[in-house]
């Protein structure tokens, strides 16, 4: 058996998701090999990604975990049976894993929910805002760094699935570049805004309830409520987070932060009216 040398952060879910599910039936990993007649270290690498299972191990392992959920089966069965090479393929080994990692989520994603506190959002970014952006880390990006980053945002922009954005005043009025790339990035949002697959919500400063917004989130939704994850910046990348208790938590938190936000046509004012100040 090959050993994968850098799993995906979906193979990685299905290998949790396994072992919760034979944690769950209350059998070690030594008991379930004996199951499905393996050695112990096969199972051991399945469930850490460094091995994948194939959809009749895969449905042995489920039967005698005693799991009875076939909607739920049937989906880790898709996500072991895929051999899609994404277009996110071409930047391994240029980019980080976790920008992968997160493409790859996206396009296997049901729908896309983002929580904005100091910039815009990557998926309704302009290029120069991007730029802006990427430009200004620490420590200084090359220009060859830059352009692969700009470059994988915009092919990240091109989805139509469901995507709700809920963007803080301050994310709006922070200037990211100079005036007029903060101008084009306003008009850029209201003309998104106007798509019937994405959603635009604005808390501005002086409206109450918004404590919940206090940092950044992305919430991907998956073949099945739970399989969803939430994307969370980290100093050193992306954290992804799945487990279930997590989860209800970044759910209520996203309903909070929607009802604490203007409605979509007050936001779209709102915009319309932060982009005639600049």
């Amino acid at each position: 058996m090959v050993k994968r040398r850098e799993p995906t952060a979906r193979q990685m879910r299905l290998a949790t998701e396994l072992r919760r599910l034979r944690e769950a039936a209350g059998l070690s990993s030594r008991q379930a090999a004996g199951l499905l007649g393996v050695s112990p270290t096969q199972i051991t690498h399945i469930e850490s990604a460094l091995a994948g299972v194939s959809e009749q191990r895969l449905r042995r392992l489920a039967s005698h975990y005693a799991c009875t959920d076939a909607e739920f089966i049937d989906a880790l069965v898709a996500m072991a049976t895929d051999r899609t090479r994404g277009w996110w393929e071409e930047y391994r080994g240029l980019l980080p894993t976790s920008f992968l990692d997160l493409s790859e989520l996206e396009h296997h994603a049901r729908f896309l929910r983002h929580v904005a506190i100091l910039y815009v959002p990557g998926l309704l970014q302009t290029e120069a805002y991007m730029r802006a952006v990427f430009s200004s880390r620490v420590p200084k990006l090359t220009n060859e760094e830059v352009e692969l980053r700009i470059q994988h945002r915009k092919a990240r922009q091109r989805f139509t699935i469901p995507y709700e954005a809920v963007i803080h005043e301050a994310a709006l009025r922070i200037r990211v570049g100079d005036r007029a790339t903060s101008r084009a990035q306003l008009t850029r949002l209201l003309e998104l805004s106007e798509a019937d697959h994405i959603t635009v919500r604005v808390i501005p400063f002086d409206l109450d309830g918004f404590a919940s917004a206090s940092s950044t989130m992305t919430y991907v939704g998956g073949p099945l409520p739970k399989l969803d994850t939430v994307v969370r910046d980290a100093p050193h990348g992306s954290a992804f987070i799945d487990s279930e208790a997590q989860l209800n938590i970044y759910r209520m938190r996203f309903r909070e932060v929607e009802n604490a936000s203007l409605d979509p046509e007050q936001s779209r004012d709102f915009i319309h009216k932060l982009a005639k100040e600049l």
